[in-house]
């Protein structure tokens, strides 16, 4: 009998908070990255341009959409691990 795929659990606060184990609360950048991350969410817009690497995050509200978590240690995972 084939298991039945089940909705992933989402984290508490996984629109405000980053995964816990992918930014520190120490991390210096920590405000700015917060801060972009809420503007690219109330501009529904994917990703936001992280402050110290200059690479493209992708927001939580686009990982939450997409329905499923890659395994790719996405900073912005909404899902339990």
């Amino acid at each position: 009998m084939d298991a039945v795929p089940t909705e992933p659990t989402l984290r508490d606060h996984w629109r405000e908070l980053p995964h816990p184990r992918r930014l520190s609360p120490g991390h210096p950048q920590r405000d700015e990255v917060l801060c972009r991350h809420a503007e690219a969410v109330g501009r529904n817009v994917a990703v936001y341009i992280d402050p110290t690497s200059g690479l493209s995050v992708f927001t939580a509200e686009f990982l939450a959409a997409r329905g499923y978590c890659c395994d790719s240690g996405c900073r912005h995972c909404p899902y339990v691990h």
